[in-house]
């Protein structure tokens, strides 16, 4: 039997970072992308965000790739968000996103990033937090 434990950071937005994940949706939404992800065995550890983007946490499924795993979170929400007319125009999310490893003695920090993202964003925007995170992880040089 194999033994995998390789946590990631997932972080995703809507398509033209439109703030479609109003107060009214946004907890339903993540609620089903975490049914979603149980379904699809993707063991997603903690999930939220705010109104324009999604960070999970998630221990990778060994069967399945980065970019599979978020391909079908992203696809099937998208889907479902759609067919309820969860928002007033046609729901999409962005096709980039963001993945970083994550330590097992950083996964408590991660998890209260995570929970924390409405209280986050009352301070500091998206675009700041992105552009910050890009940084920190070095995908984009220090400026």
């Amino acid at each position: 039997m194999s033994y995998i434990k390789i946590y990631a950071h997932f972080v995703w937005s809507t398509k033209h970072r439109i703030p479609f994940l109003s107060d009214e949706i946004r907890h339903d939404v993540f609620a089903h992308i975490r049914e979603n992800a149980r379904q699809k065995e993707i063991f997603l550890d903690c999930i939220n965000g705010y109104t324009d983007h999604v960070h999970c946490l998630i221990s990778l499924n060994p069967k399945l790739s980065l970019s599979d795993t978020v391909r079908l979170l992203k696809g099937e929400s998208t889907h479902w968000i759609n067919q309820n007319g969860l928002t007033s125009e046609k729901f999409g999310w962005q096709d980039q996103y963001w993945a970083v490893g994550v330590g097992d003695d950083k996964l408590d920090i991660v998890r209260n990033y995570i929970f924390k993202q409405e209280q986050h964003h009352a301070k500091v925007s998206f675009q700041t937090e992105y552009d910050k995170l890009l940084k920190r992880y070095g995908f984009v040089a220090e400026g």
